[in-house]
Protein backbone atom coordinates (compact mmCIF):
# COMPACT_ATOMS: atom_id res chain seq x y z
CA UNK A 1 0.00 0.00 0.00
CA UNK A 2 1.41 3.13 -1.08
CA UNK A 3 1.83 6.37 0.36
CA UNK A 4 -0.78 8.88 -0.20
CA UNK A 5 -1.55 12.80 0.32
CA UNK A 6 -2.96 13.24 3.31
CA UNK A 7 -5.65 14.91 2.29
CA UNK A 8 -7.20 11.87 0.64
CA UNK A 9 -10.99 11.06 1.40
CA UNK A 10 -11.06 7.78 4.12
CA UNK A 11 -7.58 8.37 5.41
CA UNK A 12 -6.78 6.53 8.71
CA UNK A 13 -4.91 8.27 12.15
CA UNK A 14 -1.25 8.58 11.98
CA UNK A 15 1.86 7.94 14.12
CA UNK A 16 4.10 9.44 15.58
CA UNK A 17 2.29 11.92 17.97
CA UNK A 18 2.32 13.87 21.18
CA UNK A 19 1.48 11.14 23.85
CA UNK A 20 1.95 13.34 27.08
CA UNK A 21 -0.11 12.98 29.33
CA UNK A 22 -3.63 14.66 29.17
CA UNK A 23 -3.02 14.71 25.12
CA UNK A 24 -5.70 14.04 22.70
CA UNK A 25 -5.84 13.71 19.16
CA UNK A 26 -8.98 15.42 16.91
CA UNK A 27 -9.18 12.65 14.36
CA UNK A 28 -12.06 10.67 14.97
CA UNK A 29 -11.87 7.41 14.97
CA UNK A 30 -13.56 4.17 16.12
CA UNK A 31 -10.71 2.01 16.42
CA UNK A 32 -9.74 1.17 19.67
CA UNK A 33 -5.85 0.13 21.15
CA UNK A 34 -4.92 -3.28 22.62
CA UNK A 35 -4.29 -2.13 26.28
CA UNK A 36 -3.51 -5.71 27.50
CA UNK A 37 0.07 -6.55 26.68
CA UNK A 38 0.78 -7.94 23.15
CA UNK A 39 1.51 -11.21 23.96
CA UNK A 40 -2.15 -11.69 26.06
CA UNK A 41 -3.27 -10.13 22.85
CA UNK A 42 -1.98 -13.37 20.39
CA UNK A 43 0.42 -10.93 18.80
CA UNK A 44 4.32 -11.65 18.55
CA UNK A 45 7.23 -9.59 17.84
CA UNK A 46 8.12 -9.72 14.17
CA UNK A 47 10.88 -6.61 14.08
CA UNK A 48 13.04 -4.62 15.67
CA UNK A 49 14.05 -1.16 14.61
CA UNK A 50 14.77 2.20 16.08
CA UNK A 51 14.97 5.88 14.92
CA UNK A 52 17.41 8.15 15.66
CA UNK A 53 15.66 10.89 17.82
CA UNK A 54 11.89 9.94 18.85
CA UNK A 55 9.33 10.16 16.31
CA UNK A 56 6.94 10.54 19.40
CA UNK A 57 6.80 13.97 22.00
CA UNK A 58 6.78 13.43 25.47
CA UNK A 59 7.09 16.99 27.18
CA UNK A 60 9.63 16.76 29.80
CA UNK A 61 10.94 13.46 28.45
CA UNK A 62 11.74 13.71 25.07
CA UNK A 63 10.54 16.80 23.26
CA UNK A 64 12.18 19.91 21.59
CA UNK A 65 14.36 20.74 24.62
CA UNK A 66 16.22 17.36 24.71
CA UNK A 67 20.11 17.50 24.50
CA UNK A 68 22.72 15.08 22.98
CA UNK A 69 26.03 15.04 21.01
CA UNK A 70 27.02 17.54 18.09
CA UNK A 71 27.64 15.59 14.95
CA UNK A 72 26.00 15.51 11.60
CA UNK A 73 23.36 12.82 10.98
CA UNK A 74 21.86 11.32 7.91
CA UNK A 75 18.19 11.93 7.62
CA UNK A 76 16.04 13.64 9.88
CA UNK A 77 16.60 13.39 13.79
CA UNK A 78 13.31 13.63 15.93
CA UNK A 79 13.29 14.67 19.43
CA UNK A 80 15.85 13.55 22.27
CA UNK A 81 15.82 13.33 25.77
CA UNK A 82 17.15 15.67 28.32
CA UNK A 83 19.57 12.96 30.02
CA UNK A 84 22.81 13.90 28.15
CA UNK A 85 25.47 15.45 29.67
CA UNK A 86 29.11 16.08 29.07
CA UNK A 87 30.42 13.35 31.61
CA UNK A 88 32.58 10.60 30.11
CA UNK A 89 29.87 8.30 30.00
CA UNK A 90 28.23 10.17 27.32
CA UNK A 91 31.00 11.21 25.48
CA UNK A 92 33.69 8.77 25.14
CA UNK A 93 32.79 6.54 21.92
CA UNK A 94 31.96 3.15 21.95
CA UNK A 95 34.05 0.26 20.44
CA UNK A 96 30.79 -0.74 18.23
CA UNK A 97 30.94 -4.63 16.36
CA UNK A 98 27.48 -5.03 15.16
CA UNK A 99 25.62 -2.11 14.81
CA UNK A 100 26.24 0.82 12.40
CA UNK A 101 25.92 4.51 12.55
CA UNK A 102 25.24 4.78 16.37
CA UNK A 103 26.77 7.42 18.84
CA UNK A 104 27.28 7.48 22.43
CA UNK A 105 24.96 10.44 23.96
CA UNK A 106 22.51 10.41 20.94
CA UNK A 107 18.57 9.58 22.00
CA UNK A 108 17.17 6.28 20.01
CA UNK A 109 13.77 5.50 19.74
CA UNK A 110 12.80 1.50 19.53
CA UNK A 111 10.05 -0.12 17.89
CA UNK A 112 9.32 -4.12 17.98
CA UNK A 113 6.28 -4.33 15.46
CA UNK A 114 4.03 -7.23 16.60
CA UNK A 115 1.30 -9.33 14.35
CA UNK A 116 -0.98 -12.07 14.86
CA UNK A 117 -0.12 -12.80 11.00
CA UNK A 118 3.43 -13.12 12.10
CA UNK A 119 5.23 -16.55 11.35
CA UNK A 120 5.40 -16.82 15.23
CA UNK A 121 7.36 -19.26 16.99
CA UNK A 122 9.50 -20.70 14.05
CA UNK A 123 12.97 -19.85 12.88
CA UNK A 124 11.41 -17.32 10.41
CA UNK A 125 9.20 -14.69 12.91
CA UNK A 126 11.75 -12.33 12.74
CA UNK A 127 11.81 -10.63 9.11
CA UNK A 128 13.27 -7.21 7.26
CA UNK A 129 11.73 -5.37 6.34
CA UNK A 130 8.95 -5.29 9.11
CA UNK A 131 6.35 -5.16 6.41
CA UNK A 132 7.42 -8.95 5.84
CA UNK A 133 6.97 -10.38 9.34
CA UNK A 134 3.25 -8.39 10.34
CA UNK A 135 1.79 -9.90 6.62
CA UNK A 136 3.43 -13.13 6.83
CA UNK A 137 0.03 -14.85 7.14
CA UNK A 138 -2.03 -12.16 5.87
CA UNK A 139 -5.10 -14.06 5.71
CA UNK A 140 -5.20 -14.02 9.10
CA UNK A 141 -5.75 -9.81 9.41
CA UNK A 142 -9.22 -8.94 10.78
CA UNK A 143 -9.06 -6.27 12.80
CA UNK A 144 -5.67 -4.40 11.89
CA UNK A 145 -6.13 -2.29 15.33
CA UNK A 146 -6.37 -5.57 17.28
CA UNK A 147 -3.99 -7.69 14.77
CA UNK A 148 -0.96 -5.45 14.44
CA UNK A 149 0.97 -2.97 16.94
CA UNK A 150 4.17 -1.33 17.56
CA UNK A 151 5.55 -1.29 21.02
CA UNK A 152 7.99 1.98 21.58
CA UNK A 153 10.64 3.14 24.31
CA UNK A 154 13.04 5.62 24.23
CA UNK A 155 16.81 5.37 25.10
CA UNK A 156 19.91 7.43 25.53
CA UNK A 157 22.89 5.40 25.11
CA UNK A 158 25.32 5.66 27.65
CA UNK A 159 29.21 3.85 27.66
CA UNK A 160 28.27 2.52 30.74
CA UNK A 161 28.04 -1.20 31.52
CA UNK A 162 25.77 -0.79 34.80
CA UNK A 163 23.27 0.20 32.63
CA UNK A 164 23.46 -3.31 30.14
CA UNK A 165 19.92 -5.27 29.50
CA UNK A 166 20.79 -8.35 27.40
CA UNK A 167 17.71 -9.14 25.87
CA UNK A 168 16.58 -6.03 23.63
CA UNK A 169 15.42 -8.36 21.11
CA UNK A 170 12.52 -9.82 22.19
CA UNK A 171 10.63 -6.47 23.17
CA UNK A 172 10.00 -3.25 25.67
CA UNK A 173 11.51 -3.50 28.85
CA UNK A 174 9.34 -4.33 31.43
CA UNK A 175 11.39 -3.83 34.71
CA UNK A 176 11.02 -1.09 36.99
CA UNK A 177 10.19 2.53 35.85
CA UNK A 178 10.71 0.72 32.26
CA UNK A 179 7.26 -0.14 30.12
CA UNK A 180 5.36 1.50 33.30
CA UNK A 181 3.87 4.87 31.80
CA UNK A 182 2.29 3.88 28.60
CA UNK A 183 0.60 5.61 26.06
CA UNK A 184 -2.22 3.23 24.11
CA UNK A 185 -3.75 4.50 20.71
CA UNK A 186 -3.99 4.19 17.05
CA UNK A 187 -2.22 5.39 14.11
CA UNK A 188 -0.31 4.59 11.47
CA UNK A 189 3.40 3.18 10.51
CA UNK A 190 5.66 5.67 10.67
CA UNK A 191 9.56 6.52 8.89
CA UNK A 192 10.88 9.54 6.85
CA UNK A 193 8.94 8.85 3.93
CA UNK A 194 5.93 10.18 5.56
CA UNK A 195 4.94 13.50 7.00
CA UNK A 196 1.80 15.69 7.67
CA UNK A 197 1.47 16.06 3.74
CA UNK A 198 2.13 12.27 2.60
CA UNK A 199 0.40 9.61 4.91
CA UNK A 200 0.54 5.99 5.35
CA UNK A 201 -2.03 3.68 4.65
CA UNK A 202 -0.90 1.13 7.14
CA UNK A 203 -3.83 2.15 9.74
CA UNK A 204 -5.24 1.88 12.11
CA UNK A 205 -2.54 -0.51 14.53
CA UNK A 206 -2.20 -0.19 17.79
CA UNK A 207 0.95 1.92 19.67
CA UNK A 208 1.84 1.22 22.09
CA UNK A 209 4.56 3.93 23.33
CA UNK A 210 6.86 4.21 26.86
CA UNK A 211 6.61 7.69 27.73
CA UNK A 212 9.56 8.21 29.88
CA UNK A 213 13.25 8.18 28.91
CA UNK A 214 15.69 5.71 29.80
CA UNK A 215 19.48 5.18 29.89
CA UNK A 216 21.00 1.85 28.40
CA UNK A 217 24.50 0.75 27.90
CA UNK A 218 26.17 0.93 23.88
CA UNK A 219 26.87 -2.67 24.59
CA UNK A 220 23.20 -3.52 24.87
CA UNK A 221 22.21 -2.23 21.16
CA UNK A 222 25.31 -4.21 19.98
CA UNK A 223 24.11 -7.04 21.22
CA UNK A 224 20.81 -6.48 20.09
CA UNK A 225 22.19 -6.13 16.25
CA UNK A 226 24.18 -9.19 17.45
CA UNK A 227 21.32 -11.23 17.85
CA UNK A 228 19.37 -9.57 14.84
CA UNK A 229 22.30 -10.99 12.51
CA UNK A 230 21.95 -14.10 13.92
CA UNK A 231 18.73 -15.07 12.63
CA UNK A 232 17.45 -16.36 9.90
CA UNK A 233 16.21 -13.92 7.90
CA UNK A 234 18.67 -11.32 6.75
CA UNK A 235 18.18 -8.52 9.57
CA UNK A 236 21.15 -6.40 8.46
CA UNK A 237 19.23 -3.41 7.01
CA UNK A 238 18.01 -2.65 10.85
CA UNK A 239 20.86 -2.89 12.87
CA UNK A 240 21.47 1.29 12.09
CA UNK A 241 19.22 3.86 13.04
CA UNK A 242 15.90 5.01 10.39
CA UNK A 243 15.31 8.79 10.28
CA UNK A 244 12.36 9.97 12.03
CA UNK A 245 8.85 11.20 10.66
CA UNK A 246 7.73 14.77 12.04
CA UNK A 247 5.38 14.72 14.64
CA UNK A 248 1.94 14.08 13.58
CA UNK A 249 -0.67 17.10 13.54
CA UNK A 250 -3.74 17.07 16.12
CA UNK A 251 -6.04 16.71 12.77
CA UNK A 252 -4.42 13.28 11.40
CA UNK A 253 -3.78 12.34 15.36
CA UNK A 254 -6.96 10.11 16.98
CA UNK A 255 -9.32 11.27 19.33
CA UNK A 256 -8.72 7.64 21.45
CA UNK A 257 -5.42 7.86 23.29
CA UNK A 258 -5.34 6.34 26.35
CA UNK A 259 -3.35 6.77 29.70
CA UNK A 260 -3.97 3.54 31.82
CA UNK A 261 -2.36 3.09 35.24
CA UNK A 262 1.45 2.51 35.43
CA UNK A 263 1.44 -1.76 34.55
CA UNK A 264 3.04 -3.83 37.56
CA UNK A 265 6.47 -4.12 37.13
Amino acid sequence: MPNIDCNTEGIKEQAGTNVTIGYQGSFKTNAQPITTSFFQAGLCPVNVHWHVGTEHFSEGQYDAGGKGPEYDVEGRRGYRCHLYNHSNSFTTEFDWKYCKGMKVGETYEIHWPHSKAGDCGTPFQYQSPFHDGVFCHKDRIENTAKDIGVQAQVFTVINDDAYFYPNLFQGMMVIGDHGKDISYYTGSTTGTSRNNHICSQYSPITWQVDRKCHLISAASFDKLCADMLGEMDDMSEDTEPHGARELVVNSKSANNHQGLAPRAA
